[in-house]
């Protein structure tokens, strides 16, 4: 069996998502969609301290670019590429894994919804997708029947109409066609919204479903565990493990060792396997390459928690904190926010990792001068806080 050093399957894992592929000066569709080939899905989330989640990984591989290529590809109906759904969780994915996750609609309708139970009213229902197919495009305050919202748990204060609505979206019968400038969602037809060769395409079996799944999330990997590619698309290790099976089988996946890791692992057949990497980013705390805690810390020594609904006095790093990737470690964080009134690039804190390299400093300085500019921030300020703060030029 195939040995690989820590070493070597880190850069297996970051080739397969992208970062040995070159920026472009200017990026364009071309690039985008190679990206996302490699991520397969692009996690969304309403969190905008510095920007919102599913433009940071693109930024993060293609570099600086124009953040109109995703609009141009999350909209439309025939020219649309990618389309919201509960993928990874809420996130962009190619419309073409729309038929994969027939099971998933099919879950989701038999519990009635994703998280919590959503109580069956037939009446509401209907009179919900009468309005959108006579309407359109709709947010749920353009539908809300009106109901008082409980100041309880003021996160969730969902109306009926909004959990009937997230209800019909996880089910299919209902799409997302964007969101307006609030980031509030925005629901139509699945007609009006994916490209007619996909809704008439076949409804694979669960376990072509399962396949198509996972061959998308190791060829996202590189190489990866069972619980690696479970945790990409939220499938269950059992239904990972029959679809792995097959794969093995059919020569796609080989099973490996890799160097500390406790479960066995496999490398698919298309990995690139570079002597080194040179990249230079920060990562979003919802990029793919540090979802998966455990998978973080094995492949990069790396111990990450994202501290947002932490109490601020008990915070360690800050409040959005991301990792920052040289060549092919991640060798510092950064707790960073966009103050869009000031113009002004915020560094909350700074923070070098045990043993990272001599260059740490200047090389991060020049990310977020690069960061700084593609936000359409005019200066960077970097505060007091930890210690690879002082050394920072921006």
């Amino acid at each position: 069996m195939l040995e690989l050093s820590r070493a070597q399957a880190r850069r297996i894992a970051l080739a397969a998502q992208g970062f040995l592929d070159p920026r472009h000066t200017t990026p364009t569709m071309r690039t985008l969609r190679r990206t996302v080939g490699r991520t397969g899905v692009l996690q969304v989330d309403s969190v905008n301290v510095l920007q919102r989640a599913h433009y940071m990984p693109l930024y993060s591989r293609m570099g600086p670019y124009d953040t109109d290529l995703l609009t141009r590809a999350t909209t439309g109906r025939e020219r649309r590429q990618l389309v919201e759904y509960w993928a990874h969780v809420q996130a962009f994915m190619p419309v073409e894994l729309w038929p994969a996750m027939a099971h998933r609609r099919d879950a989701h309708r038999a519990r009635r919804g994703k998280w919590s139970f959503v109580a069956e009213d037939d009446e509401l229902e209907s009179r919900l997708l009468a309005e959108i197919a006579e309407r359109g495009a709709s947010t749920a305050r353009d539908l809300d029947d009106g109901l008082p919202r409980s100041k309880e748990h003021w996160g969730w204060n969902w109306s009926r109409t909004r959990r009937m609505l997230d209800y019909l979206f996880t089910t299919g019968d209902v799409a997302i066609s964007g969101r307006t400038n609030q980031f509030e969602v925005r629901y139509d037809l699945p007609e009006r919204v994916l490209p007619a060769a996909v809704l008439a395409t076949p409804t694979p079996s669960v376990a072509e479903q399962h396949l198509a799944l996972v061959r998308r999330a190791a060829a996202a990997h590189g190489v990866g565990t069972l619980r690696c590619l479970a945790d990409y698309y939220r499938m269950l290790v059992a239904d990972v493990r029959a679809a792995v099976d097959v794969l093995v089988e059919e020569g796609e996946l080989e099973p490996v060792r890799v160097e500390g890791w406790q479960r066995p692992a496999y490398l698919h057949r298309d990995a690139r396997r570079p002597r080194k990497v040179v990249a230079r980013a920060f990562l979003s705390p919802f990029d793919p390459v540090v979802w998966e805690r455990e998978r973080t810390e094995h492949l990069f020594g790396f111990h990450y928690r994202i501290e947002i609904y932490t109490p601020a006095h008990k915070r360690v790093h800050g409040y959005y904190v991301l990792p920052f990737l040289l060549r092919d470690e991640l060798v510092g964080r950064a707790d960073l926010k966009a103050d869009r009134a000031s113009g002004r690039l915020l560094v909350r804190g700074a923070y070098a990792e045990s043993g990272a390299p001599d260059d740490v400093a200047e090389e991060m300085s020049a990310e977020l001068r690069v960061l700084a500019g593609w936000l359409g921030l005019d200066d960077v300020e970097v505060e007091p806080r930890g210690d690879l703060a002082p050394l920072l030029r921006p």
